[in-house]
Order: C-alpha cells, then structure tokens, then sequence
C-alpha cells in the first residue's frame, strides 16, 4: 500500500514539473503573465519536491536505525511554546484559537530534536485540518513516569477506516484538501519512527467535535517534576 503512495506522489510534482516546463520550452504563451504562472508553478512544485525528499531521507534513517538518539533531559513545555509562538501569524491569519493546558516548564527526557519534528508535524496536522469551531488545543499531562502530549483539532473526524493508515508513507483521508496545503503525507510516518525508537506510545483518536494525536515521552524525574 506505501510504495503505491509513493508513486503516486513522487509522480505527481515531477508531471507537473516537466508539463509546465515544456510549455514554457515550446511558447505556449507569450503573454509574460502566464509565462510567470508557469515558472511559479515549476518553482512550487520543485520546493514540495525537496521537502518531500529530506522528509523520507529522514525516515529511512529512523526506519533503518541510521540515526541515533541522543536522549537528554530537556523542557518540553518552552519547546511547545516557541513552535506555537512561531506559528502565531498563521494561527491568526487563519482565525484558529489556540488553546494551551500545560504549565511554564516541564522537563523529560529524550531526543530533543526528533520530538520536536514530532510536536511540529502534530502542530501542522492540527492547522492544516482544523475546522468548525477553529480551536487547537495542546495538552500535557504527566501519567507515573511518562509525559503525555495531545494536540487536538476541532473539525472533521477521520474516517473508522482511516484511522490506523494515518502512519503510512504518502497515505492521505483528504487527498484535495492534502493537496490544497502542500502536504507530503510523510509527517506522521516520521512521528511514528521516532515513537518507535524511543518505545514510547503514540497515536489518533476521534474525539467529540474533532480528533486527537498524542504520544508519550519519558519524564526527567516522575517523583519532583510537578506538571
């Protein structure tokens, strides 16, 4: 089921690549508007190209193993703070409340840098999806020696069906919609490697009025570290 994703989406940027490459090689305009349509369109597709790249270049180095952790005590509630201060003028632009339910500083351990791929791939998700009310909620709850962290999202529910595919390379529940936002469908099978090289638990859940990803990492003193 991946690898036929996969075709389908590396297929995808370069038709549209070479499709409007060759118009503008044969002068199918000469108007210098349409002409800078098209070296826009060439110009998008190939930064959605390399994104896409670095992202399963990511992935084959968790899946694989080829990437070790570095598992240090860091607060992961400073690092939700600034991936969410960093995307406050999207959040704005598209109306979107966010919702933070966790304290000033929380501290765990782990690989600071892989979680935090994995907290803005749950950021993205939950922009790009939200709905209805417009609300993103981020959570944090501490549970014995783990961390919990839920991003949820007002908006549509996945579909039943759906819902254990969401891990899976270049698989898409709203393929216009994915496609709308520029979306690899690459994000979430990179939460998924890096929950799996921690070996702590993640994953979706349909919620009332939207849905729900969480994962769990480690936290740095369960007995004194007050959430």
């Amino acid at each position: 089921l991946g690898d036929v994703y996969k075709r389908q989406e590396l297929k995808t940027p370069i038709a549209l690549i070479q499709g409007y490459a060759e118009g503008l090689q044969e002068g199918i305009s000469d108007d210098p508007e349409s002409r800078a349509f098209y070296c826009d369109v060439i110009v998008d597709e190939a930064k959605k190209m390399n994104r896409m790249v670095r992202k399963l270049l990511t992935l084959n180095h968790l899946e694989f193993g080829q990437d070790a952790l570095t598992e240090e005590p860091f607060d992961i509630c400073e690092m939700l703070t600034t991936l969410l201060n960093s995307s406050a003028l999207e959040m704005q632009k598209k109306e979107i409340k966010v919702i933070k339910q966790y304290p000033a500083s929380c501290m765990v351990i782990g690989d600071e840098f892989k979680i935090e791929e994995v907290c803005t791939n749950y950021i993205s998700n939950a922009m790009n999806h939200v709905n209805g009310d417009m609300r993103i909620c981020v959570t944090l709850e501490e549970q014995e020696d783990t961390v919990k962290i839920t991003v949820a999202n007002t908006g549509d529910p996945i579909p039943e069906d759906s819902l254990d595919k969401v891990w899976i390379k270049f698989y898409k529940v709203d393929k216009a919609r994915t496609r709308e936002y520029g979306g690899s469908g690459i994000g979430l099978s990179i939460v998924e490697a890096t929950m799996k090289a921690h070996g702590k638990d993640y994953g979706v859940a349909n919620v009332e009025g939207g849905v729900e990803f969480y994962f769990d990492v480690e936290s740095a003193d369960s007995e004194s570290v007050q959430c």
